[in-house]
């Protein structure tokens, strides 16, 4: 029987523990630090999360076989390096291929050198230098802080002082700390977004269901950037014509380039992409689950979890046989009043148990058999249906089952 370690405490986390625990060949999932989810998920055991390094002793004194890290910083903050180093089974990027991720300018170098279709831009490491480009520019423009924002780096700019507003924001106010010591600025494109996850094991990849993201915390996609606030999958908009273009101007170039700078890994690549008139654009490389993407594609796959991700630390992904339900998935987000800025933590969650759909915690904790908010993203309501509106009315309806003090969420996930 199998040992599995997961690092992180969010949603996408619980989702994971879920989907492992799920297999018979698991023993036990350790989760450190996890959270309130996870402390209820069979088989699932929450740790105390201390340091990378901690992580590598838990794993080697505990004989755990595979190593999932969580978010994105463990993975720019070099995990995967120090686990192979130590000969332990990781699943993820190394430091170099996390930061395609970690640094939006890397990335976008990377995406011109190896032909990735993307919109054009220019990096700037000095304010001056970045105002006085805008200078020669009317048009809209995305300004984005070059390092991790939480997702909260991008910023659209439809005028000239719009952007110019953006480039104080991130690299003279420092809204976004070390993040913003650079700056990417690029084309604006006008369209619709798509998610697409896919599995790399150095050889192959094998893209996943694709999804749609809700960024925003408003209806129809107003007020502020969060984290997300819901997701369906598969997304309507990726139509066979659409996935073949992805496959020719974005996945495959993209695996071509990771062979030919040696970027040898077993790990995620989540593809964030345009698609107008002029075809299917890549805006942005994730080296990692999406949140709340995984939540929403991983209850969608048909097989075991932990044999998939074991084939592929062995480079043979493509041995495994993935199919996926042919069924539509909606995630809502139920966040803490306030979120994405101030917010108030300790409110005891209710209705929860017993529900058709899954609900996987992302930013509450158990405490004396309670379950209390302690983030911003409190909890995500998972439901799947043989159509989107058949997903979309048992979400919802499970959802207005569930309370705590100060709940708000989108109504219009899917829509």
């Amino acid at each position: 029987m199998k040992k599995i370690l997961i690092i992180g405490s969010g949603g996408r986390e619980h989702v994971l523990a879920s989907s492992l625990a799920a297999s018979e060949k698991v023993e036990t999932v350790f989760c450190a630090p996890g959270n309130g989810g996870t402390a209820l998920e069979g088989k699932c055991v929450n740790i105390p999360f201390d340091s990378l390094e901690g992580m590598a002793d838990f794993a080697a004194r505990n004989h755990i076989d595979l190593t999932i890290p969580g978010a994105e910083v463990y993975l720019c903050d070099g995990v995967v390096d120090l686990f192979r180093s130590r000969g332990l089974k990781i699943f993820g990027p190394h430091k170099a291929a996390a930061m395609l991720e970690g640094s939006k300018a890397l990335a976008k170098d990377f995406m011109k050198k190896h032909a990735v279709k993307t919109a054009a831009y220019e990096r700037f490491d000095k304010a001056a230098d970045a105002l006085a480009y805008l200078k020669g520019t009317d048009s809209p423009l995305v300004v984005k802080a070059d390092g991790l924002a939480a997702g909260k780096g991008v910023i659209i700019c439809r005028t000239r002082e719009e952007a110019e507003r953006a480039v104080n924001q991130i690299m003279v106010e420092e809204a976004f700390g070390s993040a913003g010591s650079e700056v990417v600025i690029e084309e604006f494109l006008e369209g619709k977004e798509a998610s697409i996850l896919a599995l790399y094991d150095g050889k192959t990849i094998i893209p996943f269901v694709s999804a749609k993201d809700h960024k925003k915390i408003g209806e129809g996609e107003t007020g502020l950037n969060t984290g997300g606030m819901g997701v369906i999958a598969p997304n309507p908009l990726v139509s066979e014509e659409v996935m073949a273009q992805f496959v020719r101007d974005i996945m495959e170039p993209t695996v071509a380039g990771l062979k030919r700078e040696n970027m040898d890994f077993a790990g995620i690549i989540f593809f964030g992409l345009m698609i107008n008139d002029g075809g299917v654009y890549l805006l942005e490389y994730n080296m990692r689950f999406g949140d709340p993407e995984a939540q929403t594609v991983l209850p969608l796959f048909e097989g075991d979890w932990y044999d998939f991700l074991s084939l592929s630390l062995e480079g043979r992904a493509g041995d495994y046989p993935v199919k996926w339900k042919k069924a539509h998935s909606c995630c809502v987000v139920m966040a803490s009043g306030g979120y994405p800025e101030s917010y108030g933590k300790g409110y005891e969650i209710t209705g929860y148990a017993g529900l058709e759909s899954k609900v996987f915690i992302a930013g509450a904790e158990l405490k004396e058999n309670r379950l209390l908010t302690s983030g911003g993203r409190v909890l995500n309501v998972v439901a799947q249906g043989k159509t989107l509106e058949e997903a979309r009315k048992k979400a919802y309806g499970d959802l207005k089952k569930i309370h705590f003090d100060r709940a708000a969420f989108r109504k219009d996930i899917g829509l």
